[in-house]
């Protein structure tokens, strides 16, 4: 009966431990409620960001990024990772007066995450113009759908102009 007391107390601690596991993940756990959107509400988001490239204001572009959110911008080398570094770029960004066309894409919507990628080419006062492929992932976060990650980068291969 002694050889066995251990066992019986190995198992029952370690129920007890799984049980109690359980009940704190429950009680820590906030329940998720995931935000409703569509494809075209996903991709009147770009519309919102190329909208406030027009304004040539940095500040409203940057209003459409996460606080936490990641720009692998198309003409920087260096990766933005804060609200001031994603607004250094749109300060030179903009001097430019860019604006951008989808050219294609394809949106997936999962429980408060959206994904935005395709390619887009954009325009600029000079009248140059840039092609390149782009991924918006965007993020549900106090009541709106804001820009968790963007990446940008000009096409590898020669673009016809269309």
């Amino acid at each position: 009966m002694t050889s066995r007391f251990p066992k019986l107390l190995s198992a029952s601690a370690a129920l007890v431990l799984c049980m109690s596991t359980s009940v704190f993940a429950q009680t820590t756990a906030s329940p998720s409620t995931c935000a409703p959107a569509e494809e075209r509400q996903i991709a009147a988001l770009f519309d919102r960001w190329n909208a406030s490239l027009a304004t040539l204001d940095p500040d409203k572009v940057v209003a459409n990024y996460a606080p936490d959110g990641v720009l692998l911008a198309t003409v920087s080398n260096q990766p933005r990772t804060t609200p001031p570094q994603i607004r250094d770029y749109f300060v030179k960004f903009l001097k430019d007066a860019p604006q951008g066309k989808i050219d294609t894409r394809t949106i997936r919507v999962g429980c408060n995450v959206a994904q935005d990628v395709g390619t887009y080419t954009f325009k600029f006062k000079d009248g140059k113009t840039v092609h390149a492929r782009y991924t918006y992932v965007y993020e549900w976060l106090n009541g709106q759908w804001l820009i968790a990650h963007h990446h940008s980068s000009a096409m590898p291969e020669s673009v016809a102009a269309k």
